[in-house]
């Protein structure tokens, strides 16, 4: 833990941070004296990843919530509290074509990846504005801009996600809190592994880089997004894709 952190003694609450992306931002805030609010719907992956912080120094605690339920949704803001950052990262995908997407693949979707950040935000990002002080950021995806043959719904879902957080920064920004959100292109994780299989390799074709994306490079960015490095940052989406070439190969 970097206890000499600007972030040290603020709390957070992160979405989806059993896995991939929100478990690579849950430990770096943790490392920066973050106490953290960890959300999951796996109690075991969560109490893991509770034990892994402490064990670094940190201090966390696990919240399970299903985000594609609106009720949960708001028993997660409430067993939270007043948190200082809120980090909207949990996201469900399915990469089919329009035709075999039905609607209850399309509701879960949207519910997990847009109506679950409205609602956190609209139940916790008061309390900040009541504090005068807060960060709320939004893992966006590639999707939402570059579009491919299969994943519509996702991709609408999380394009709903990033023009939220222009609303938001406008609707708080002049109360102290500030609302971004970053974008990436592909990045390994366990769920991408889950998708591809032995197909993984294809996503380090999709950009300039050369290579797809570690999730502690995603939680980096978050760090600085809610840090007061970036206290002039409101409303920005924020590309990390590696100088995107395409949505995926060809």
């Amino acid at each position: 833990m970097n206890s000499s952190s600007v972030l040290q003694g603020r709390t957070a609450l992160v979405t989806g941070a059993t896995s991939g992306i929100g478990k690579a931002v849950a430990q770096n805030l943790a490392r920066h004296g973050v106490q953290v609010v960890v959300h999951g719907r796996d109690h075991s992956r969560g109490e893991a990843l509770v034990k892994e912080i402490a064990e670094e120094g940190g201090v966390a605690r696990f919240v399970a919530a299903d985000l594609a339920d609106a009720a949960d949704t708001l028993r997660l803001a409430s067993e939270a509290g007043a948190v200082d950052i809120l980090v909207n990262s949990a996201g469900l995908y399915e990469f089919v074509p329009t035709a075999v997407t039905d609607a209850a693949s399309f509701d879960r979707q949207v519910a997990v990846n847009t109506r679950a950040p409205f609602l956190l935000v609209g139940a916790l990002a008061p309390g900040m504005v009541e504090r005068g002080h807060g960060s709320i950021v939004i893992v966006g995806s590639s999707a939402a801009r570059m579009p491919a043959p299969v994943g519509a719904a996702y991709g609408a879902s999380k394009a709903g996600a990033e023009i939220l957080t222009r609303y938001w920064a406008t609707e708080f920004g002049g109360s102290g809190v500030r609302v971004n959100a970053v974008s990436p292109g592909p990045v390994h994780t366990e769920g991408t592994q889950a998708m591809l299989g032995e197909h993984t390799a294809m996503l380090d074709k999709t950009n300039t880089r050369g290579r797809a994306g570690d999730p502690g490079e995603i939680a980096e960015i978050v760090a600085f997004l809610v840090g007061p490095a970036s206290s002039y940052v409101n409303g920005a989406v924020l590309f990390a894709d590696g100088g995107e070439l395409s949505a995926l190969p060809a």
